[in-house]
């Protein structure tokens, strides 16, 4: 099954295709968030995209045996732990003065990271169907739930 992802060294075309789908769902997704003025902004959301499609892309390059579909696993796996760390620092712990609480920020910047993450690895995957509904559904949740939260609070 993961052997149909296979490319030759030589398919530029279709590497570039993948790498710059990566880079557009980056780009949408961090848009958004530099809009919001958060810390992880347009070029933080583009390389996490970018660097999982790379990273995604490296196995399929290198490994042409049965054993891909092993390899490629491990590099997934790989990535969303790796992102995770990434999205742990988007998290800020604050005191409030008032309330002597603790406030966690960052939440869903760190969930975008993720998110930008996957639709890297889906891009590099050759899965642009699954990338493209993804980061419309993503920017979705982004953009117009905000909304709905407001009107609840």
């Amino acid at each position: 099954m993961f052997n149909t992802y296979h490319l030759p060294p030589n398919d530029w075309v279709n590497i570039l295709f993948r790498l710059c789908l990566a880079l557009i769902s980056g780009a949408i997704i961090g848009l958004e968030r530099e809009i919001r003025q958060k810390p992880a902004g347009l070029r933080t959301h583009m390389l996490v995209s970018f660097g999982a499609a790379i990273f995604t892309l490296i196995p399929m390059q290198i490994n042409t045996s049965a054993s891909l579909h092993e390899a490629l696993s491990r590099v997934i796996q790989g990535i969303a732990t790796g992102v995770g760390f990434l999205g742990a620092g988007e998290i800020v712990r604050e005191s409030s003065q008032a309330s002597h609480r603790l406030e966690i920020r960052g939440l869903t910047s760190a969930a975008a990271i993720w998110v930008s993450a996957s639709l890297g690895i889906a891009a590099g995957c050759g899965l642009w169907q699954l990338n493209m509904i993804g980061t419309c559904l993503t920017f979705t949740i982004l953009k117009f739930f905000k909304i709905l939260e407001n009107v609840h609070h």
